[in-house]
């Protein structure tokens, strides 16, 4: 390894650490995935655009992206069902691209021409997580044809590794957030329904699972209604 490219790989190590930190002080799943796609353009020597997507039972969803283009992009994969997304879910690909739009894709014959038609020259994305059937990406676009050359992919799985961990923080953190909320609705519920209609604990917390499953609503709706009217659920 040359003195400059071990420079460059020094100050891309730098920037990552830089990244890792700002990634865990956003307050927010979706300020955390709005950043991740803005570190990516920064950092990936010729990414002009970004995106995060999931791919959930075949339905494609953007959660993030650096312009409207991307949105375009995600949802002909969408409308054609067909794209790098898609293999990922039934092969869990760590790592894919496109090297150049300007020629024949076998693998993605209708998806890779969409794409050159809307000034994208170059593609490579990399899984951020798997659940079940859930599928979630990073993908970086360059506007240019063979730009993403195995050093630009070896930085993507980098930083993309480090993003998935930030990702992965910020969904746990909303999650027990949620959860929280949730057993303090319930909680809540429960005490009117104990002081105002005078049952049990026990009971209480039977009517409100009851009234859950007749109404197919979840537990915490059902609380929210009560803690907002009083009533007794029918």
């Amino acid at each position: 390894m040359s003195q400059e490219t071990r420079e460059d790989w020094e100050r891309f190590a730098v920037a990552l650490a830089e990244m890792a930190r700002d990634l865990l002080a956003q307050d927010s799943v979706q300020a955390t995935m709005d950043r991740i796609v803005e570190h990516a353009t920064v950092l990936i020597n010729g990414c002009d655009e970004a995106g995060i997507l999931t791919v959930h039972r075949g339905e494609v969803k953007a959660l993030s992206a650096t312009s409207e283009v991307v949105r375009t992009a995600d949802r002909i994969q969408q409308d054609l069902e067909e794209g790098p997304c898609f293999d990922a879910v039934t092969d869990r690909t760590q790592v894919y691209a496109i090297e150049d739009l300007n020629r024949p894709h076998e693998r993605w014959s209708r998806f890779a021409p969409e794409l050159r038609k809307l000034g994208m020259g170059s593609m490579m994305g990399f899984l951020l997580f798997t659940e079940d059937d859930e599928l979630g990406a990073l993908n970086l676009y360059s506007h240019h044809p063979r730009t993403f050359d195995e050093v630009a992919q070896r930085a993507g799985w980098i930083l993309a590794s480090h993003a998935a961990v930030a990702f992965s923080a910020a969904r746990t953190h909303q999650q027990l957030g949620h959860a929280m909320e949730t057993r303090h609705e319930i909680g809540e519920a429960m005490g009117i329904l104990m002081e105002r209609h005078g049952l049990t604990e026990e009971t209480a917390f039977g009517v409100l699972k009851k009234a859950s499953q007749d109404h197919n609503i979840k537990l915490r709706e059902i609380a929210r209604r009560i803690c907002e009217t009083g009533d007794r659920p029918a």
